[in-house]
């Protein structure tokens, strides 16, 4: 007796747990998200480039157009073999690089420089050497100097043009060459190369 009023008892459980079951389930399946047709026909099919093996399963994934390589025309893999074997990476060309041309000033250089003032103090006469280590001769030379103070602070700029021609491989010294006029104060004087022409 006591033995059929547990297991009535029992059933008397299992069929209030079914109700609840049933309800939580109902809920789960309505809150779960579902797709809209526009969804469906936008959604990409799975495409496997370059064929699709037997017994492999692909995922499909969105490429941007742009960026995605462009299809080799190889020829479709036989059954039973990966694409990944038959996939060749695409041949990369470098793009050719030419070298920049050289410029004359690559190989010309001052090797040395002075200056003293001439014509009672306000004009700069400059000592300098010109060496040129390019394979070729170089004419119509312009250089800058700048005249500083004693301080450092800046004063003046002169430019000169030499129209001689340097050979190559060689050097020329120019001595007591006028740049120009400078300020009373100059005291220190820096040239520079600016343009040189190849011959």
């Amino acid at each position: 007796m006591r033995i059929g009023i547990w297991s009535s008892t029992r059933d008397t459980a299992k069929l209030a747990v079914l109700p609840v079951v049933a309800i939580a389930g109902f809920a789960a399946w309505v809150m779960l998200p579902e797709l809209s047709d526009a969804e469906d026909q936008s959604a990409p099919e799975p495409s496997v480039v370059g064929g699709a093996a037997q017994g492999v399963t692909w995922n499909a994934i969105w490429v941007d157009p742009a960026s995605a390589p462009t299809q080799s025309t190889a020829e479709p893999p036989t059954e039973g073999t990966a694409p990944a074997d038959t996939a060749a990476p695409a041949a990369v060309t470098a793009p050719e690089v030419t070298a920049p041309a050289m410029s004359p000033l690559d190989g010309l250089r001052i090797s040395s420089q002075s200056w003293r003032r001439g014509g009672l103090g306000s004009k700069a006469l400059v000592t300098l050497t010109l060496r040129n280590r390019n394979d070729y001769a170089v004419r119509d030379i312009e250089i800058a100097c700048a005249f500083t103070r004693r301080d450092g602070s800046h004063l003046t700029d002169r430019k000169r043009v030499i129209s001689d021609v340097i050979g190559m491989k060689s050097r020329r010294t120019y001595s007591g060459m006028l740049v120009g006029f400078v300020n009373i104060n100059a005291n220190k004087a820096k040239c520079s190369l600016v343009t040189a022409s190849r011959i």
